[in-house]
């Protein structure tokens, strides 16, 4: 991997016309650092939110040393990061062969479920394997309501009165017990951590049975862009964050228990940024050499504002201008044909942005590699290690806008 100080420099040296990735691993290290020294349980990173080899090896030198994972892929992916991590099967719905596989090759002894028949299935292939019930801890997943970027409790977790019932269930087949709920991701509402803990709370009065654990999940959220004529509230600071979480499991009565937390967004968005390059520009409308089916499917969803700076090529060139540069919104369109990759949210960039320049596209370390797929052929695979973070850039350099879409080009 070649090393750069900052994107603008890789870009410059490269020249490239595919997406370049570029990779910061202090940076990582520092999130990763941030989170497990404010949160006092067991940190148990999210594998889902980003997979990559070169990611769970930092966070393991970091001090990580548990993985809350959710398939055979993530197994691996996790024991070849760390042979001696602990590792969290927290997927609530599994087949029947990946809990045969956690539990005989992985050594997985911590599993979430929502419903009776993954308890029947659980306990099949512990008897099978003859394995001690106690040694194994079943966390039921409670479901939560509350204000999150993506909510998951639609999905998955079971009411309170039903994860009372499981718990006894659970209690008297003989299985450790724990509980569990997960408010969704990128949630900046903390009172929505509250009520997830206040239901555990009363799950626990009402079964009289004796937990082994809490685990309060993930959904802490990452610092993101904002729009420069609106700006919001920022992101609470993750101590700051963790610290009220832990005083709300303390006043409803539940500090006696252990913690488990399982960050992703947090710790891993601000590690990666992507440089794309403009292929055409059509007026206000920006095509780039990325998009919604490879990097960027969180700007497709419009829940996250992603920070974006350009990189004029130097090559090129320009008008004479007798005015400053000013920040003007760009809809952006990806590289595939499809109708559909165009970017929920325009671009806040210099109107002397212009086909050939570059774009660094921040703090997409969350999800953006996990979710990019080969459509049309196009599939971003270049790495490059950059050592500056990103939001020291200077100058002016843009953002990914909250603007409506109406009005635009």
């Amino acid at each position: 991997m070649q090393r750069f100080d900052t994107a603008r420099e890789a870009a410059l040296a490269l020249r490239p016309d595919r997406p370049v990735y570029a990779f910061r691993p202090a940076t990582l290290e520092s999130d990763a650092k941030a989170f497990l020294s404010a949160f006092r349980g067991t940190t148990a990173y999210a594998v889902k939110t980003n997979g990559e080899p070169m990611v769970l090896k930092t966070l393991v030198a970091a001090g990580v040393d548990a993985f809350d994972v959710a398939s055979p892929a993530e197994f691996a992916a996790a024991r070849a990061a760390s042979a001696s991590a602990r590792q969290f099967y927290m997927h609530p719905v599994k087949a029947q062969s990946d809990i045969r596989l956690a539990l005989e090759t992985y050594g997985i002894r911590a599993l979430a479920l929502d419903h009776e028949d993954e308890v029947a299935k659980i306990l099949r292939i512990v008897r099978a394997q003859d394995l001690d019930p106690e040694d194994v801890t079943l966390f039921v997943r409670l479901a939560t309501k509350g204000h999150a970027a993506y909510e998951l409790s639609k999905k998955f977790g079971a009411t309170p009165s039903a994860a009372v019932e499981l718990l006894q269930r659970i209690d008297r087949v003989g299985f450790r017990s724990g509980l569990a709920f997960h408010v969704g991701s990128q949630v900046e509402d903390l009172s929505t951590y509250e009520r997830g803990v206040a239901s555990a709370a009363w799950v626990r009065g009402r079964s009289g049975v004796e937990l082994a654990a809490l685990d309060i999940g993930g959904g802490f959220p990452a610092a993101y862009g904002r729009d420069p004529k609106r700006p919001g509230p920022p992101t609470p600071e993750v101590g700051e964050l963790v610290s009220r979480v832990q005083t709300e499991v303390d006043e409803w009565g539940l500090g006696d228990l252990p913690l488990i937390a399982e960050p992703g967004r947090v710790i891993v968005a601000r590690s990666l940024s992507v440089i794309v390059r403009v292929m055409l520009k059509k007026g206000q409308r920006l095509y780039i050499n990325d998009g919604i089916w490879s990097s960027l499917s969180d700007a497709w969803t419009g829940k996250i504002t992603l920070p974006a700076t350009l990189i004029p090529d130097p090559a090129r060139r320009r008008a004479t201008r007798t005015s400053e540069p000013k920040l003007t919104p760009f809809r952006v369109y990806g590289a595939t044909c499809d109708s559909v990759d165009v970017l929920s949210r325009p671009f806040w960039l210099p109107d002397t942005v212009d086909t050939g320049d570059w774009i660094e596209i921040g703090h997409i370390g969350a999800y953006s590699l996990a979710l990019r797929t080969r459509f049309n052929g196009f599939y971003p695979d270049e790495f490059v290690e950059v050592a500056t973070p990103f939001e020291t850039v200077e100058g002016l350099e843009g953002f990914a806008a909250t603007e409506p879409r109406r009005g635009m080009a």
